[in-house]
Order: structure tokens, then C-alpha cells, then sequence
């Protein structure tokens, strides 16, 4: 690599501010979820039931209503429970109740693979804020887009970036296509879900995503956006040596 070839690189520095996508955070802790409320760059909030069996919600109800009286000015998505379409659609109007700033998040489908898109249509004409999850095709993105057109209320589709990148296959070609099926859809946002890595916010910027959620564990590394290369070899070589002579190895 010659010296213009090595300056290209460098110049190719991520910058957060210049980021056009949305930054919502991703979990089920209520404190946490108000500290990052106070973070300026955190734009709405996503939850869904692993996540809060896995923090030791106990009541789904009193949670989400803790959390929407905390935060009242930007989106959160809370997830229906039942896998019958119609009390799908009884929990949806109750979510879609608790507060204006409520999404109610309906699954792509139910556990035996009956499309849920009926319902959402039916939602979206009504006026409830959506957010379409569990999305990893672009045949469901589609069927998704279709049945929000029918409505006007801001919605989300949510494509589960890092459950695609699992299967080895790369994610980027996906929401690409998925930004471009869904770009006539004023009222519609694309969402990257499940994110593995901090890069993935930039991938899905720079191809046109509205939104990415993110979990605690990767909004931390937000400060390392930017670090000097040089710096950060070196801090990862004094760790390194450190643990060495901490753990009293020798040769």
C-alpha cells in the first residue's frame, strides 16, 4: 500500500456527530433505561420479553408503565405476549393505551408461522404506532411495509441484523434492500436489531437505516469511536503485560 493508499485509510475516521441514524437503547432496566434518557444521542427505547425475564421483571404491565411515565417524549416498544391473533390484537390496543409515545410491538409472525400482517393492518387504520419484529427476510419486509401503508401512524419495522450476521451471512446487502422497499413509507422506520458491534451503527448509516437499537454492553464502547489506533495498540499491550504480572506467570 503506497502513502496516498495508507492517507485514505486514515482519513476514514467514524465521527458520532456526523451519524444521521437514530440511537435507541435496547433493554429492560428501568433505571438505566432513564440514565440513558439523559443521554442526548439516545433517541427511544425498545424492550421485549427475554430481556426483561433476563433483568427480573415481574410485573410486564407496571414496568411499562414506570418506564412511560419516566420517559414521555420519545418512542419506547413494548411487545404483545399471546400467540393468538386475537388477544394479540386485545394486548396491542392495551399497550398502544398506556401512553402517546408507546409502539406496540407485533411479531412477524406467531410460533406457527401464521402471519401476523391482518393484524397490523388492521392496527395501522386505527392509528396505533406499530413496530413489526422478529423480521429477517426481505419477502417479510415487504409483507411488513404493505400492511403499515395502510395506516399513518409512525411505525417501525425492526430487521434483526445480528441474527442474519449469525447465520454467516452479511446483513448490510439485506438492509440496504430493506431501506430501499421501505423508503415510499413516509410514516415507516427501518430499525437494525440486534446489533453485534459498535461498526454496525456506521453499516447501518451509511445504508440508510432511520433507527439501530443498541444494548448497554455496546453503547459503552461509544467513547472508543474515533480513538487513536497507536493509543489503543498500545493500552492493549499494557494490558497484556499487566495481567501478566498480576497473575505471576513466568517462563
Amino acid at each position: 500500500m503506497d502513502r496516498r493508499e495508507r492517507a485514505k485509510v486514515t482519513d476514514m475516521e467514524p465521527n458520532l456527530d456526523s451519524l444521521k441514524i437514530k440511537i435507541f437503547g435496547d433493554g429492560a432496566d428501568r433505571k438505566a433505561m432513564v440514565d440513558l434518557y439523559r443521554n442526548p444521542r439516545i433517541k427511544g427505547f425498545t424492550t421485549n420479553p427475554t430481556l426483561m425475564r433476563k433483568d427480573g421483571v415481574g410485573d410486564y404491565e407496571r414496568f411499562a408503565r414506570e418506564v412511560l411515565d419516566a420517559i414521555r417524549d420519545r418512542p419506547i416498544s413494548f411487545e404483545v405476549l399471546s400467540d393468538e391473533m386475537d388477544d394479540m390484537e386485545r394486548q396491542a390496543r392495551k399497550i398502544a393505551s398506556w401512553g402517546e409515545n408507546a409502539n406496540v410491538k407485533i411479531p412477524i409472525t406467531n410460533t406457527r408461522r401464521v402471519s401476523s400482517m391482518p393484524l397490523v393492518g388492521r392496527l395501522a387504520r386505527d392509528g396505533i404506532k406499530v413496530n413489526v419484529t422478529g423480521v429477517t427476510t426481505l419477502d417479510q419486509v415487504t409483507a411488513a411495509g404493505e400492511a403499515l401503508a395502510q395506516g399513518h401512524a409512525f411505525s417501525i419495522v425492526s430487521v434483526f441484523g445480528g441474527r442474519i450476521a449469525d447465520t454467516g451471512r452479511d446483513p448490510v446487502p439485506m438492509m440496504a434492500a430493506a431501506a430501499q422497499t421501505l423508503r415510499p413509507l413516509a410514516h415507516v422506520e427501518l430499525l437494525w436489531a440486534s446489533p453485534r458491534e459498535l461498526l454496525n451503527i456506521f453499516q447501518a448509516d451509511a445504508v440508510g437505516c432511520h433507527i439501530i437499537t443498541v444494548t448497554a454492553d455496546i453503547l459503552k464502547k461509544l467513547p472508543l469511536v474515533g480513538k487513536d489506533l497507536d493509543q489503543y495498540s498500545l493500552e492493549t499491550v499494557q494490558m497484556f503485560r499487566d495481567d501478566a504480572v498480576k497473575a505471576g506467570y513466568v517462563l
